[in-house]
């Protein structure tokens, strides 16, 4: 490092914002500080718990025997031929990822006031950090259904669809992460102004489980209002999930292709207001 009137920084903390922050090299560069935050985030979410990490199974285990017994026996939707206990749990494990990630990261700015005020790191990295949490508990579960769909498939007469389909689940779980994550990013800028918008965030997801296939198949909705639920870019996602799993789900080239240009349009504008409004925004908070 030089001194003097052309000296050369290492780096340097300017006043005015860009749409494109931090660079890869600057990013890369506190690429430990993501792993440490990514390890406490983990760790201190079940430290004092009985269970401990095994909330992480519990929560969609509990879920999934509520749906099963409402409506799979008291309502009765219908499931087609796909057992609903692989239904119900194939929905809710990737809801959660979609439910925890944007919920978590929505709240950046709000939360972690005090960090931001304190010290000069790339903005991005606390969401980054916050949602590799979710993705690992989304692994954990991921992992636990393949272990149900096992047994299913070796000790009951339901067989699952060929394995080569299964190649296509980390390109849904890479749309729906990168969704809740643009999402998240988004509605961080607003709560982060206006903090009364955490409560409109929470009801807003509750009420999008319903417009997507996470308890019905979109087939058990009437054909005058399946262009509500097909409208929203969440839905053929979790459909071409459930068809790479069990080989059954209603889904076409046309609607993947308008969910990935959703996404991707919505996760580079996203980006952009996050990376323009993060500096500013440590003033307002």
């Amino acid at each position: 490092m030089a001194t003097g009137k052309n000296a050369v920084w290492d780096w340097e903390i300017k006043a005015r914002t860009s749409w494109w922050g931090s660079s890869p090299a600057e990013l890369w560069s506190y690429r430990h500080l993501l792993v440490g935050l990514i390890r406490r985030d983990f760790l201190l979410g079940y430290q004092q718990t009985i269970l401990g990490p095994f909330w992480v199974l519990l929560q969609p285990v509990m879920t999934m025997v509520t749906y099963v017994l409402v409506f799979g026996k008291i309502v009765g939707v219908s499931t087609g031929q796909v057992p609903p206990v692989l239904f119900y749990l194939a929905g809710i494990v990737l809801w959660n990822l979609f439910n925890d990630s944007f919920m978590g990261t929505s709240g950046t700015f709000r939360d972690n006031a005090h960090l931001f005020s304190k010290v000069y790191f790339p903005r991005l990295v606390l969401p980054f950090a916050q949602f590799s949490t979710y993705l690992i508990s989304y692994g954990i579960q991921f992992l636990f259904l393949l272990l149900v769909l096992g047994y299913y498939s070796l000790f009951n007469s339901w067989h699952a669809s060929p394995l080569g389909w299964m190649l296509l689940v980390p390109f849904v779980t890479a749309l729906v992460g990168a969704q809740s994550l643009a999402w998240g990013l988004l509605f961080s800028v607003f709560t982060g102004k206006y903090r009364d918008l955490k409560f409109v965030v929470g009801l807003g997801v509750r009420l999008l489980m319903f417009l997507t296939p996470v308890i019905y198949p979109v087939q058990y909705v009437a054909e005058k209002w399946r262009w509500v639920v097909e409208l929203n870019p969440l839905t053929p996602l979790f459909e071409l999930f459930r068809w790479c799993l069990f080989g059954q789900g209603s889904v076409t080239a046309g609607q993947i292709a308008y969910s990935t240009g959703f996404t991707l349009v919505l996760f580079t504008a996203a980006l952009l207001t996050f990376n323009k409004q993060g500096d500013k925004l440590v003033d307002v908070v």
